[in-house]
């Protein structure tokens, strides 16, 4: 079925609303034939800007945590469909409070699957991310433990609500990016600091991950996982297309990785791999143990006849180059915006 259909007169509710994501999956649904999108999150400034700006009465505004289970049983009331998108993301912050990630992205990711099944939710989409996979820092870890969370309610047949989940890496120009971060310092007049140069990314647009979370939503089954198939760059080819972009010329410096940091992304392990089914332009991971139960976990098993050396990475994809990296970046409208203004001041 396609969103349309699936989303058709139905209430929908985005924990983090008001986030980048948040932001882009609230302005797309409004564009289909829904009944009600929920906005919950923390911030009641960004709430009054989103009020302010889509003005449609369509929307419903909820200040809560994920954190708090009252509040997210209360908001989870008459909703058909959720998008979990609340979460710490950014890597320092976790590494220094990793505690409070655990709260937010494990134990806010539990209060929103236990409420989706008191409250009888039809679908639950959770977002997670290329760090979950192989994690090397808190974030990642965090988010790998969602996944194994969302996994585990999905076998319980117990539970009408169908599980599924989405991962990506990086998304081109939404808070906290690199891209946004580079131009910052065009606009400063610093050199553009690097931490590796022959780190690679995968390139995705903001729309491209709506597109994602809305076609799992549409087809996911119990404890999927899927993965929209993207190009890669490398942070040089980054920063050098930025400068080229922008005509500037104070330079680049690398200053090497920090801690926590992957040379190449994985949306993929290997492991997963013989498990992963192409859909076009997504993976579908299947879990594991679909609806297995607790005593067959320990003796079912699985054969595999073809063992992947390396999964889905920044590094296997395929690779852009300079020039393709210039002009996919040229396309971001949040980048034509800028240079606009940078070339008239």
């Amino acid at each position: 079925m396609s969103p349309e259909e699936v989303l058709k007169d139905k209430v929908i509710l985005v924990t983090g609303g008001t986030g980048s994501f948040g932001n882009a999956v609230v302005r797309r649904l409004l564009k289909l034939p829904i009944k009600q999108v929920v906005v919950f999150s923390r911030d009641e400034k960004k709430q009054f800007d989103m009020e302010k700006e889509y003005n449609d009465p369509r929307i419903r505004f909820i200040i809560g945590d994920v954190r708090d289970q009252d509040a997210v049983m209360d908001a989870m009331r008459g909703v058909d469909m959720v998008f979990h998108a609340a979460a710490y993301k950014q890597v320092p912050n976790c590494e220094f409070f990793p505690i409070e990630a655990v709260k937010t992205n494990v134990l806010g990711a539990n209060n929103v699957i236990r409420a989706a099944i008191h409250n009888e939710v039809k679908r639950v989409v959770v977002l997670s991310t290329d760090k979950a996979v192989y994690p090397i820092n808190v974030m990642g870890m965090t988010k790998a433990l969602m996944e194994r969370l969302m996994i585990a309610a999905s076998r319980d047949e117990r539970s009408g609500t169908v599980f599924c989940g989405t991962r990506y890496g990086n998304v081109m120009y939404t808070r906290g990016s690199v891209i946004p971060y580079f131009i910052k310092l065009i606009k400063e007049g610093k050199p553009l600091t690097i931490t590796d140069g022959r780190m690679t990314r995968f390139m995705m647009s903001l729309e491209q991950s709506v597109d994602l979370v809305l076609y799992a939503l549409s087809h996911g089954d119990h404890g999927d996982i899927y993965v929209r198939k993207a190009p890669a760059s490398t942070v040089a080819d980054m920063a050098h297309a930025l400068t080229d972009l922008f005509d500037y010329k104070k330079g680049i410096e690398e200053i090497g990785i920090r801690p926590g940091e992957k040379m190449h992304e994985t949306l993929i392990s290997a492991e997963e791999l013989h498990r992963a089914e192409d859909r076009g332009d997504y993976y579908r991971i299947r879990p594991e143990s679909p609806r297995v139960s607790y005593a067959e976990y320990f003796f079912k098993g699985e054969k595999i006849e073809n063992v992947s050396a390396e999964g889905y990475t920044s590094s296997t994809t395929k690779k852009l180059s300079l020039e393709e990296t210039k002009e996919l970046l040229h396309t971001i409208p949040e980048i034509k915006e800028e240079l606009a203004l940078f070339k008239s001041g």
